[in-house]
C-alpha cells in the first residue's frame, strides 16, 4: 500500500527531526489519524522523494525523520505553456490542475492585447499545482511565473522550439510535423478572441512556428490542455 504523500518546499536532510507545516500536520493528525512510528512520503517538487517516519505528532507541527531519499529526473522534453489569463478564474485554475496532471514543466501566464479583466493570486495558484502534483503522484512541481506582458516579452523567450497556436488558417502545421523529440518547447496560447494580428506577426518574427491544435475552435484553457497533451504524447 502506498504511503501518504505530502509536499514540503525545503527538506533539510541530516538535520534530525523535521517539522511539517500546519496544514500538512493537521491533515496527518485529524484526517489520517496517523501516529508516531508510522511512515509517509515527502517531495520537495524538485524530483526528490523522501521516506520519513513520524517522531512527534502535533496538529500544528508534526515532527518526522528522513529514513531514505530517491531522486527522480525530470521528464524530457520540458514543456512550457505561455497562456493568456482568462476572465473566469475558475477556468484558469482548471487548466493549472489538469496541465500539472498531464506533465507540464512550466506555465507563464500572459497578458495579451485582448486579455480581459483578470485576477491572479500566485499563492493560491501554486497551491493548486501542489495538490495536482500530489494527486497524480509526481515528483516535479511545475514552475509558475507571475503574469507577463506578451508584447514586451516575446523577444526574450529563448527555447529550442517555439510554437504559437492561433486561429488564422494560413500556413499552420500540425505539432507532430514540427516538434523534435527530446527538445524543450514553448507554446503560446492566446486569449478568447485570439491573438491580434500584430502579436502574431511579432511572434513569427522572433522564430515562433504557427501550429494547429485541431479542427475546432477551442477555449483558451482547453487549448492549453490540448497543447500539453499533444506535446507530451507525440
Amino acid at each position: 500500500m502506498a504511503l501518504p504523500y505530502f509536499y514540503m518546499e525545503r527538506v533539510e536532510k541530516g538535520t534530525g527531526v523535521i517539522f511539517l507545516e500546519e496544514n500538512t500536520s493537521r491533515h496527518i493528525v485529524q484526517v489520517l489519524r496517523m501516529e508516531a512510528g508510522e511512515k509517509l512520503s515527502l517531495t520537495d517538487g524538485l524530483g526528490n522523494l523522501h521516506t520519513a517516519e513520524i517522531i512527534q505528532v502535533h496538529k500544528k507541527s508534526t515532527g518526522v525523520k528522513i529514513l531514505s531519499s530517491v531522486y527522480h529526473p525530470q521528464s524530457s522534453p520540458k514543456i512550457t505553456i505561455a497562456i493568456s489569463l482568462v476572465k473566469n478564474v475558475a477556468r484558469f485554475e482548471w487548466f493549472l490542475e489538469k496541465a500539472t496532471e498531464i506533465g507540464v514543466g512550466e506555465i507563464i501566464p500572459l497578458i495579451c492585447e485582448r486579455t480581459e479583466k483578470h485576477h491572479f493570486r500566485l499563492d493560491r495558484m501554486k497551491g493548486i499545482l501542489v495538490s495536482a502534483m500530489l494527486q497524480s503522484q509526481q515528483y516535479w512541481l511545475p514552475v509558475l511565473l507571475n503574469p507577463v506582458l506578451l508584447s514586451a516579452n516575446i523577444p526574450s523567450f529563448e527555447y529550442p522550439q517555439k510554437f504559437i497556436a492561433h486561429c488564422d488558417e494560413a500556413g499552420k502545421h500540425s505539432i507532430s510535423e514540427l516538434h523534435q523529440e527530446q527538445t524543450n518547447v514553448l507554446m503560446l496560447i492566446g486569449p478568447e478572441g485570439d491573438f491580434t494580428k500584430k502579436e502574431i506577426e511579432l511572434a513569427l518574427a522572433h522564430g515562433f512556428l504557427p501550429v494547429t491544435l485541431g479542427n475546432t475552435r477551442l477555449r483558451t484553457e482547453t487549448a492549453g490542455i490540448v497543447a500539453v497533451t499533444l506535446l507530451r504524447h507525440i
